[in-house]
């Protein structure tokens, strides 16, 4: 589906307002292109809410019960506009009066999956929608692995909710660890012997998420701390 739109372009360090340390510029897009009304450079804290586009109805409710926490805390939610996890991560956001990026693997005229034009369209006008795509480009399976290597470029930490053994968020999970920033996997996740991917991870550095709060407590120092009811 192409949407038309009007839009603006920025290269990652203006983006985020400080200058990029050797590994984010050599992974960097050269181009973001971005719709919406959020600040520029990007306030702190960001943090991805990331998992499973066929998440079970517990995956969901914990997407959403770490979200409210974070937005409690004044913490920006980062997510891919995916159904299941993100589409949840962002709705969340935007009801309990949070804010949200989508960083979606289309150029921002499309909208990917159909189902969340409304979606895009409402996180445009009110929050931010970005993409490293321009429009005209034609969209490939890569071009969601780079979108989710982009959202770990521009988040202070990920959080994986859900994700089987193949998942798209696992991209993103491996990118986060090797910017050397904080990787959450969900307790239910980890404790899930069918699964090999968080013990391979948590090897690596990846924190086993038992409360939202440790969250928090792994954030930039000029996020508040911490109002959890």
């Amino acid at each position: 589906m192409v949407v038309e739109i009007k839009y603006s372009s920025i290269d990652l360090e203006s983006l985020l307002g400080r200058p990029l340390n050797d590994i984010e510029e050599k992974y960097a897009p050269k181009v973001i292109y971005y719709k919406g009304s959020m600040e520029i450079p990007l306030p702190c804290a960001r943090v991805s809410i990331i998992g499973s586009r066929h998440a079970s109805k517990k995956g969901l409710l914990e997407a959403e019960e770490i979200t409210k926490i974070l937005i409690k805390n004044r913490t920006i939610i980062v997510s891919g506009l995916a159904k299941g996890i993100d589409t949840v991560g962002h709705q969340t956001a935007m009801k309990y009066g949070g804010r949200t990026i989508a960083v979606i693997g289309t150029p921002l005229n499309k909208v990917y999956p159909k189902e969340n034009l409304k979606l895009q369209e409402d996180i445009m006008k009110n929050h931010l929608v970005i993409s490293q795509y321009p429009v005209g480009h034609k969209t490939t399976p890569k071009d969601f692995v780079l979108r989710n290597r982009t959202m770990a470029l521009i988040s202070d930490a990920s959080v994986i909710v859900e994700a089987g053994e193949t998942s798209g968020s696992l991209y993103q999970g491996w990118e986060t660890l090797r910017l050397g920033r904080p990787l959450f996997i969900c307790k239910t996740v980890v404790s899930n012997s069918d699964l090999e991917w968080p013990k391979k991870m948590i090897e690596y550095g990846a924190i086993e998420l038992d409360e939202s709060v440790d969250i928090l407590e792994n954030l930039p120092s000029n996020v508040k701390m911490p109002e959890l009811f």
